[in-house]
């Protein structure tokens, strides 16, 4: 469960690439961008954390890799290290990015 603000908010950036992944995304983060916003105080409600649980379990409950498909690895190391694995897929018809697999760690100081 979320701890914070500068928490909610890391999950939201990451999650935004993925939003055409997560059915009922723009929901989800709604909820999760009030508790963000100024001049409102941080205080988490069973909505907040259910809509936190839901973006979690959506992320970390991705398709099966699929060997045939082009598969490519996103890395990032701006804040900490992180990678996905992802795949293209098709989808009715249009080209979809897949999650796979995705690691993140924090850098020590």
């Amino acid at each position: 469960m979320q701890k914070n603000i500068k928490e909610i908010q890391s999950l939201l950036g990451f999650s935004s690439y993925y939003r055409n992944q997560i059915k009922t995304f723009s929901h989800i983060t709604g909820i999760l961008y009030k508790l963000c916003s100024k001049n409102v105080l941080f205080e988490t409600t069973k909505e907040s954390r259910n809509a936190y649980n839901r973006m979690e379990h959506d992320l970390t409950n991705a398709p099966e890799f699929e060997p045939p498909l082009n598969s490519y690895i996103d890395a990032d190391c701006t804040q900490g290290l992180g990678a996905a694995l992802n795949q293209r897929k098709i989808v009715d018809g249009e080209p979809r990015e897949g999650l796979i697999f995705y690691i993140s760690s924090n850098l020590k100081d």
